[in-house]
């Protein structure tokens, strides 16, 4: 049963991707579905930032003592020890286990079990899925496994989403760079036919005006296109390029 409700549950998450990814709602539905699934208490989820701080991103409750559970990761708890180490770390009894993390154990948060399960693509680790139980006990080998599965889906999610970013970003920027090409391609003949010039003294014309007016080129080469007065001085002798001698650069 377990298993079945479990696929359905990966279906149902694979289905969230297909619609549309808004990642921190997908997480939260992520600890949503472990507490209904795995006959556990609560559910968190913790991610790394770019200072490699662990924090709490999405949790299946709002539960105070929840919460301040996700405050200790970075001094002491074993979400921070599956984080660094990479795998499973888990604790049947908090009160009655040897003081491995003293500070966890000492606290009364309504909570005697934990498991922590990484988030992680081969060396990458973003973060630890957590479950907690209010008695003490063995969170069963089945559900740790089921756990796990649910981690490996929502690290590929998230690194899917930023590559296609990332992927979107670079195709931005090479559609940006072309549009700025054909812009100047089109200003330089533009300059060349008004003022009777080469197309290389029109492109050192544009460059020279852009360096000594701070601008970028494209915006110089949409000026001339547009004929915009702010460049109405464009063609002054002190920013044309010289027919003999050295060019200006």
């Amino acid at each position: 049963m377990l298993d079945q409700r479990s696929t359905r549950a990966l279906v149902g998450l694979a289905d969230t991707l297909v619609l549309g990814f808004d990642g921190i709602d997908f997480l939260h539905a992520l600890t949503e579905r472990c507490v209904q699934l795995l006959d556990i208490d609560a559910a968190g989820i913790v991610l790394v930032d770019q200072q490699g701080t662990l924090s709490l991103v999405a949790a299946s409750t709002e539960q105070t003592h929840l919460l301040e559970l996700f405050q200790l990761p970075n001094e002491d708890g074993p979400l921070l020890d599956c984080y660094h180490t990479g795998h499973g770390v888990g604790c049947a009894d908090l009160v009655a286990a040897p003081p491995r993390w003293p500070r966890l154990a000492a606290g009364d948060r309504g909570f005697a079990a934990v498991q922590a399960v990484p988030m992680r693509l081969r060396e990458q680790i973003l973060g630890a899925l957590n479950l907690f139980s209010c008695s003490p006990s063995d969170i069963p080998a089945d559900v740790t496994a089921v756990t796990q599965s649910f981690a490996n889906v929502a690290t590929i999610s998230i690194l899917r989403v930023r590559a296609l970013r990332h992927s979107e970003m670079v195709t931005e920027q090479l559609q940006s760079a072309l549009h700025s090409r054909m812009l100047i391609e089109q200003a330089k003949g533009v300059l060349a036919q008004r003022h009777h010039i080469s197309i290389a003294e029109a492109f050192t014309l544009m460059r020279t005006y852009a360096r000594l007016h701070n601008r970028l080129l494209s915006q110089i080469a949409q000026a001339v296109i547009s004929q915009a007065p702010d460049i109405a001085d464009l063609t002054m002798a002190q920013t044309r390029p010289r027919r003999r001698g050295v060019a200006l650069i």
